[in-house]
């Protein structure tokens, strides 16, 4: 109940401190978006505080909504079941991964980490399998889809419904119900449970079948939300509803533990990654704090030795307990680091207040604009050119988005921005059909959307700032390859993720082309970099491998070509070169020892720079349907084309000219 106490007083402090920094926090609005960003989570806390409660653990509640997910989205789209009936029997496959996890632990005694640190990869990779990580379902109904974006009464979001009955039959189960009790039981002194006549398998068997129930709701509902069933649906989820619960006070030596604590923990992780997006603050700050948190109440709770004999033997008669110097140093360090942490935010924070005061009168456009990855250099490159703009226009640019290639984070921020008002949204797309939805919700609240690098579907925005025509960039790639080949051979294509929108559309054109003009030119094999230089390298490797006569590696994301480049450059293959889309930095070093031929880009500073101008000028109404020109500063007159703001055409960097250029 302790823990409680000081969880409400953590979350009202929250409360108070977001109000007054964040713009539209205080609303009615935001209190039910704060209720919808917490349900999926939500529901696998839910579902995981009892499997705590007994002493174990469940980290496959993540990889199951993966799984859940695609087998809901086949069901539906590939055997063509009514998609209720693709619902109700997804269902089932929640069901069977609890039983896979229940059997081992109750039956072999095998411990729970173990166990489903083994099914947490299972069914992950089953999910990854049975789509080739290819396959992303998407267009699904509309009666569907208001399960997870629409409302009851035109204000309560629609999954609230599920989530409060999920949360009424737990809370009953724990703290009203003769199973409960045994699970406590259990938790606190297993063999003392058995003794004491508990069937104590078929309980443990039954928290883990309803965990992986539960953990196909929550992925049910996570699809409605996001508009895709796609393999990587619930990825580290496990983790949050573990720190949910945690945070709460479930003990993770068991037996104790409430579902009022898990609901408390879970808004104050959920209101605090809420309240730092609308105050314009580090969303990163979110796990840093909420770590912390998690760290310290671990730390206070193994301290205290609540449900260990050995802690109670060092019990005083007092009721106090004995402490260690090196426990009294390790909370004092915890401490301390703590003091810095929120004395840190707390300046940000007055920063934050300091900073709006003055400008109360004067009228800013306030521009979200993200991209896929915030730590791609690619977008670091692309946020210098807008910060530039900004300063030059005397916009409020809010940079935010996702760490790594994760569509679901697009959408969440996409919802904060709408929540906060912002005058203008620019987005670069990871999955088109998953961000469209929320685009469109964007652009009936009356804030202007624009999309750049990738675009979204059409209706889903005012103007695609295009870097240069898909077509042009397919067929540069291409004539690229061709041209180090010689007309004639094999070549590779390592993109980033298989279904990324504008990488997809490269592709389509660099088979166009290769059909038209390249008669004795093969593709031999298009593999996913993700993101990620290594895995890059990783893939390159492979195809060097299993593709000996492929003699040119296309990279066309910015990590694809060095991470390619150096696994040419360690196989000793003089006869395989790189290219692709890359900045000139990462890839000098490459071109200069021959082992990258060239790359194919545009100058990524501008393509900030432009999207800028456009979103300040799309906001006071100087770009509208119908224009002809976008007066865009240091850029001079650029072309708009229908609802397309054209940068310009690609531009091959060599080693002739590439030491020119430093981005």
């Amino acid at each position: 109940m302790n823990q409680e106490r000081i969880l409400a007083v953590v979350l009202g402090f929250e409360i108070l401190l977001f109000g007054i920094t964040g713009t539209n926090f205080f609303t009615t609005a935001n209190l039910f978006e704060i209720i919808r960003l917490s349900v999926e989570i939500g529901l696998l806390s839910l579902a995981l505080t009892p499997v705590i409660i007994t002493g174990g653990i469940d980290l496959s509640v993540g990889s199951t909504m993966g799984l859940a997910a695609v087998v809901f989205g086949s069901l539906w789209h590939d055997a063509g079941l009514p998609v209720w009936t693709a619902a109700t029997l997804t269902l089932g496959v929640g069901l069977a991964t609890g039983a896979i996890n229940a059997l081992p632990i109750t039956l072999l005694r095998i411990p729970p980490l173990i166990v489903t640190l083994g099914t947490y990869s299972l069914f992950r990779g089953l999910a990854e399998g049975f789509t080739r990580g290819i396959a992303t379902y998407t267009s699904f109904p509309p009666s569907f889809l208001r399960l997870g974006q629409g409302y009851v009464w035109r204000v309560l979001p629609s999954q609230t419904i599920v989530f409060v009955l999920c949360a009424v039959g737990y809370w009953v189960l724990l703290h009203r119900t003769i199973i409960g009790r045994a699970l406590y039981a259990m938790g606190f002194n297993y063999q003392g449970a058995r003794y004491a006549g508990i069937p104590v398998r078929r309980r443990l068997g039954l928290v883990y079948v309803l965990s992986g129930f539960v953990a196909s709701v929550a992925a049910i509902i996570y699809v409605a939300h996001t508009g895709q069933a796609k393999a990587d649906a619930g990825t580290g989820y496990e983790l949050m509803a573990i720190t949910a619960a945690v945070l709460g006070g479930t003990s993770i030596f068991g037996g104790r533990g409430t579902i009022a604590g898990t609901l408390l923990g879970l808004f104050v992780i959920v209101v605090l990654q809420n309240g730092l997006r609308l105050s314009g603050l580090p969303a990163e700050l979110t796990g840093i704090l909420t770590g912390l948190l998690l760290i310290a109440t671990i730390g206070i709770d193994r301290l205290r030795g609540t449900g260990k004999a050995a802690a109670l033997a060092e019990t005083t008669t007092a009721g106090t307990f004995r402490m260690k110097n090196s426990q009294v140093g390790i909370l004092s360090a915890a401490i301390l680091i703590a003091a810095l942490l929120i004395a840190g935010s707390n300046w940000m924070v007055v920063n934050t207040i300091r900073d709006r005061l003055p400008s109360a009168a004067v009228h800013k456009a306030v521009i979200g604009m993200m991209p896929k990855a915030k730590g791609d250099p690619y977008f670091v490159s692309c946020r210098q050119g807008a910060e530039e703009a900004a300063k030059e226009l005397g916009a409020d640019l809010v940079w935010d988005g996702p760490t790594d290639l994760d569509p679901a984070k697009q959408n969440e921020v996409v919802e904060g921005w709408i929540t906060r008002g912002v005058n203008v949204i620019a987005v670069s797309v990871e999955n088109r059909a998953a961000i469209s939805t929320v685009l469109r919700k964007a652009r009936e609240k009356g804030i202007k959307v624009i999309t750049w690098d990738s675009d979204s579907e059409p209706d889903a925005r005012d103007f695609f700032i295009n870097q240069a025509t898909q077509q042009g960039i397919g067929y540069a790639l291409m004539d690229r390859a061709a041209a180090i080949l010689g007309g004639k051979g094999e070549f590779a294509i390592i993109t980033a993720s298989l279904t990324a929108t504008n990488q997809n559309e490269w592709i389509k054109f660099i088979k166009q082309r290769l059909a038209e003009k390249y008669p004795n030119i093969k593709l031999a094999v298009i593999r996913p970099g993700e993101g990620d230089r290594q895995r890059a390298f990783m893939e390159t490797q492979t195809v060097l491998k299993v593709y000996p006569n492929v003699k040119v590696i296309v990279g066309i994301e910015t990590p694809a070509v060095p991470g390619a480049g150096e696994a040419v450059k360690q196989s000793g293959r003089t006869d395989v070169k790189v290219t692709g889309l890359s900045l000139p930095n990462l890839c000098k070093a490459y071109i200069h020892a021959g082992v990258v031929d060239s790359i194919v880009l545009w100058n990524t500073k501008n393509l900030g720079y432009l999207t800028m101008y456009a979103a300040s000028s799309l906001a006071s109404g100087k770009l509208a349907p119908g224009s002809a020109f976008l007066s865009a500063g240091r850029l001079g007159k650029i072309e708009v084309s229908g609802d397309q703001v054209m940068l310009g055409q690609p531009f091959i960097f060599d080693k002739s000219n590439i030491d020119q250029f430093n981005f």
